[in-house]
């Protein structure tokens, strides 16, 4: 085992960290394609997310006049905060450039398609950053499908793995 390098200069020992994902997400949505955005947060709620008390289930986003808002995402208060904790589902902004942003308005308003958050994490440069997926919704037959072939899978990689002849 080799000893852990400590942090460079501007990089903090949570770069990388996932503070959450929305794992529902994957088995709603066909996801077509994600996008990087920065989001716009309070002091307090950054504490919160680097121990990791967020839920993205239920959240969404929706274009607003010109700007991409994040809607019913809970990110709990911090505990020891002096001052007032600012509303856990209050609306987030969400930091994209002009050009994204207009590529978003033009595949949002194809019929099916929603702005679901997919995961939060931070960078190496300790900013918090949320990854948004074009998603378009499963039927219920899509689902089973997707559970099945799960399953088939899994199958196999069970009966590969006794298999010492196959190598």
């Amino acid at each position: 085992m080799t000893p852990s390098k400590p942090p460079k200069r501007g990089e903090t020992p949570l770069a990388g960290k996932l503070a959450a994902s929305n794992k529902k997400a994957t088995h709603e949505y066909f996801i077509e394609e994600t996008i990087e955005a920065g989001l716009s947060l309070l002091g307090t709620e950054v504490k919160s997310l680097r121990e990791g008390k967020v839920n993205l289930r239920d959240g969404y986003a929706k274009i607003v006049r010109g700007e991409v808002i994040l809607y019913n995402v809970h990110i709990s208060p911090y505990t020891f905060t002096t001052n007032s904790a600012p509303d856990p589902m209050r609306p987030r902004k969400l930091l994209l450039r002009k050009a994204e942003i207009r590529k978003l308005i033009g595949k949002v308003q194809e019929k099916g398609i929603a702005l679901i958050p997919l995961k939060v994490y931070f960078k190496a440069n300790g900013k918090a950053k949320l990854a948004l997926g074009l998603a378009r919704g499963k039927k219920l037959h899509d689902k089973r499908d997707s559970i099945k072939r799960r399953e088939n899978d899994r199958e196999m990689r069970r009966l590969n793995k006794g298999n010492r002849f196959n190598q």
